[in-house]
């Protein structure tokens, strides 16, 4: 059995490490999104007349609803890396772009002093009656949003700049046409090919050892 080359595995390392690192940048942006949502973004304290000040610490998953759910996005997205390819993926990557801006938007407004007393209020349910008389604004989970977002969007630059062939798993799970036709565009590239390839080099009608010179068609005739 022949072995593939170490040529073509470091081509196919080259190819597929976009992918990996798209799906690096996901990962981190998911992970800073969820600690954010755990982390108390807002100090709410009000008043309603009839007793002692209520105080309610608001963290991110209900100041910023979105962002929980936002970062299961980035989640299903580290699948959805390896398994697309194509145009597939360049829709996975404005998906990703949108969660990005979606992600950063309420983190912006909180640290430009966007926290008013009335989304406070709203956000902590609390009744008619009452009156927010105090705000305490946390920085730090805001930050780790953004820098969440940010991340998010590199990946999405990324996936957007990966070319077809780097996309997607191991081209033993492609359709057999899908394979021919990767075959047959790496005997029209000359680069090296596996022992997969070569399978798929034959598949496609294609002949492997056959350098292209005018040897063979002088022998036939």
């Amino acid at each position: 059995m022949t072995a593939e080359t170490p040529d073509a595995g470091a081509t196919t390392g080259r190819r597929r490490r976009p992918t990996v690192i798209a799906a690096l940048l996901l990962g981190i942006g998911a992970a800073l999104l969820w600690a954010s949502s755990r982390m108390t973004w807002v100090t709410a304290v009000s008043a309603d007349g009839l007793g002692i000040d209520r105080v309610d610490d608001l963290e991110g998953g209900r100041w910023a609803a979105a962002l929980t759910p936002l970062a299961l996005v980035l989640l299903a997205a580290v699948a959805a890396v390896f398994a697309v390819r194509g145009f597939a993926l360049r829709l996975v990557s404005l998906v990703v772009a949108v969660v990005a801006v979606a992600a950063a938007i309420p983190a912006v407004r909180l640290l430009t002093g966007d926290a008013d007393p009335e989304t406070a209020a709203g956000v902590a349910a609390l009744p008619d009656r009452a009156t927010v008389t105090a705000l305490e604004t946390y920085p730090l989970p805001a930050v780790l949003a953004i820098v969440g977002a940010v991340a998010a969007l590199a990946a999405a630059v990324t996936l957007w700049r990966t070319p077809r062939e780097a996309a997607g798993l191991s081209s033993k799970y492609d359709a057999p046409a899908a394979r021919r036709e990767a075959a047959a565009r790496r005997a029209e590239n000359d680069e090296p090919l596996s022992e997969r390839g070569l399978w798929d080099a034959l598949d496609a009608g294609e002949d492997p050892t056959d350098d292209g010179g005018e040897g063979d068609t002088d022998t036939r005739r």
